[in-house]
């Protein structure tokens, strides 16, 4: 009976954390909301940066994490969504945001699907990365011969939109309207991947990353379904460089080269790329570090070598895969 009884008190711990995280996040979102009357304009900028930063990490995450495939110049899927919502507001395309945005996404999404069907058929690990790598330098060398996207200056004054609805408008030009807006479509991103990877979709992506060739001994189509996810990923990450662009108000060829398409890769890789969350998490930290450290230059890069060197030694699932370790050694020893 003593076991029976111990045998289900993990079951209630997990219940338990089941029950908070959804009114954590709840209170998480409620704060989110009403940061622009708690947080001065620097801090704001950078909670907004964050949310940005994590869906772009999120898209990251879907190709590597969930499907097994490694993208080094996911920068250039942003880079499209920034540059043309950069130059639908600047020049004043006849469209309105919300198709602006779409347009951007699909864009990326299209952008994804040229690759994949010509080399994810052909090319998967470090020569896919390199291939992405070539092909977001390619565009930043286009950008930087475009005059009409700003060449090397990039764009620059971009306004906020107005949303118009017919009856009535919404004016995102003030910051603090922009940045709700903002929270809101990121939680729409993050709820609309969230369902994805939990989905049937999303156990065929699992699938194939745990062995590409039983997926495909069970009858899985493996190439359509890597561009699936490969046309996902560089949509969401269009859309996440589409929202970044009113929020800066600013576009440049910082935003193409090889570093950019490093953010998202340390903010999976330090968060926990093996989980949902972590990617968000990883982004979190990594702007916690660069806001305390801002006063000392090179001093978060050094901070972020280093916390990068331990999760990988003791954790290398991340920061929520070494939370997930101490609560399993805590649990054995009760």
């Amino acid at each position: 009976m003593a076991q029976g009884l111990f045998a289900k008190a993990p079951a209630r711990k997990d219940s338990l954390s089941a029950r908070l995280l959804p009114a954590l996040l709840v209170l998480l979102v409620i704060f989110l909301f009403f940061a622009p009357a708690l947080l001065n304009p620097g801090l704001l900028f950078i909670v907004g940066m964050t949310l940005i930063q994590s869906i772009f990490a999120l898209s990251w995450n879907l190709l590597f994490g969930f499907t097994g495939l490694a993208s080094f110049g996911h920068a250039g899927f942003y880079a499209i969504g920034a540059y043309f919502t950069g130059a639908a507001l600047r020049y004043n395309f006849p469209l309105p945001f919300i198709v602006v945005l779409l347009i951007a996404g699909l864009l990326g999404a299209a952008v994804a699907w040229a690759i994949g069907v010509v080399a994810l058929k052909r090319l998967s690990g470090i020569f896919l990365a390199v291939l992405t790598v070539a092909l977001t330098e390619a565009l930043g060398k286009i950008i930087g011969f475009s005059p009409a996207l700003g060449e090397q200056d990039g764009l620059g004054n971009i306004p906020r939109p107005v949303m118009g609805f017919g009856l009535f408008d919404i004016d995102l030009t003030h910051g603090d309207d922009y940045y709700r807006f903002l929270l809101i479509a990121s939680i729409g991103v993050i709820a609309a991947l969230w369902w994805v990877v939990h989905s049937r979709l999303g156990r065929t992506f699992r699938a194939i990353r745990e062995d590409a060739d039983r997926a495909s001994f069970v009858g899985i189509d493996v190439a359509r379904y890597r561009v699936i996810s490969f046309m996902i990923s560089g949509g969401t990450a269009a859309l996440a460089g589409a929202l970044s662009a009113p929020w800066t108000r600013i576009v440049t060829l910082d935003q193409v080269n090889w570093l950019a398409s490093t953010q998202p890769i340390l903010n999976s890789l330090l968060g926990g790329f093996t989980s949902f969350w972590g990617p968000i998490v990883g982004a979190v930290t990594l702007s916690t570090i660069n806001y305390w450290t801002r006063a000392f230059p090179g001093l978060s890069e050094i901070m972020v070598g280093g916390i990068l060197v331990v999760v990988i030694l003791v954790a290398p699932t991340g920061i929520i895969g070494l939370i997930g370790k101490l609560r399993r050694r805590k649990g054995d020893r009760s």
